[in-house]
C-alpha cells in the first residue's frame, strides 16, 4: 500500500522521557516538546519511542517510573499550544525492545539496565490505555542489539520500520 505522508524526524542521542543527563544538557524529552509540536503543526500523528535512556546508570528508574515520564510526554503533546482549529495529533507510542546485557562501550553506561527496564512494555501499555493512545511493543518484532545490548542494528531498524508502517497506517486511518 502506498501512502503519501511527510515524516518529520526529531531524534536525539541519549534523550530520556523527563530526566536530565548530567553530562549532556538538553536530553530531557519534555524540554521544548510543546514548541516542537507547535512549530510542526498541523500533525496527523506523533510517534514516540523513548525509554531506553531512562535506564542509564546515572538514573535509578524502574519501568513504572519511565512510564510516568511517558505520561508527562503524552500530556505535553496533547496540550501543546497549537493554532485554533488545528487538530490535536493522534499519538502512537512504541515501547523499545528490552535492553539485553550491555556490552562494550555501553556496559558501564547501562550498568544494571537490563533488570531496571524489566516490564517496560507492560507499563507503557497501561499508560497508553489510560490516555487512549495507540501502542506498539517493538520487542514483539525485534530485540535489542546483539552487538551492544542496547541499540538497534541496521537489520533490526528495517524489521521495526516495516512493522511500524502498518501501525502508522492504522493510526492515521489509511
Amino acid at each position: 500500500m502506498d501512502v503519501n505522508v511527510r515524516v518529520i524526524e526529531d531524534c536525539l542521542n541519549g534523550r530520556r522521557t523527563v530526566w536530565d543527563d548530567p553530562f549532556k544538557p538538553g536530553r530531557n524529552g519534555l524540554q521544548g516538546l510543546a514548541q516542537r509540536i507547535e512549530v510542526n503543526s498541523p500533525l496527523a500523528l506523533v510517534v514516540v519511542m523513548l525509554g531506553t535512556n531512562d535506564f542509564q546508570a546515572t538514573h535509578n528508574n524502574s519501568a513504572y517510573q519511565s512510564a510516568q515520564g511517558l505520561a508527562a510526554i503524552l500530556a505535553t503533546i496533547r496540550h501543546a499550544p497549537i493554532e485554533p482549529s488545528m487538530p490535536i495529533p493522534k499519538i502512537l507510542v512504541v515501547a523499545p525492545p528490552p535492553i539485553r546485557e550491555p556490552k562494550g562501550a555501553m556496559a558501564q553506561k547501562f550498568l544494571a539496565a537490563a533488570a531496571k527496564c524489566d516490564g517496560l512494555a507492560a507499563e507503557y501499555a497501561k499508560v497508553c490505555a489510560e490516555m487512549q493512545c495507540a501502542f506498539f511493543d517493538a520487542g514483539l518484532v525485534t530485540g535489542s542489539s546483539v552487538v551492544d545490548g542496547v541499540h538497534l542494528d541496521a537489520g533490526q531498524h528495517l524489521v521495526l520500520g516495516q512493522a511500524l508502517a502498518a501501525e502508522v497506517a492504522k493510526a492515521i486511518d489509511c
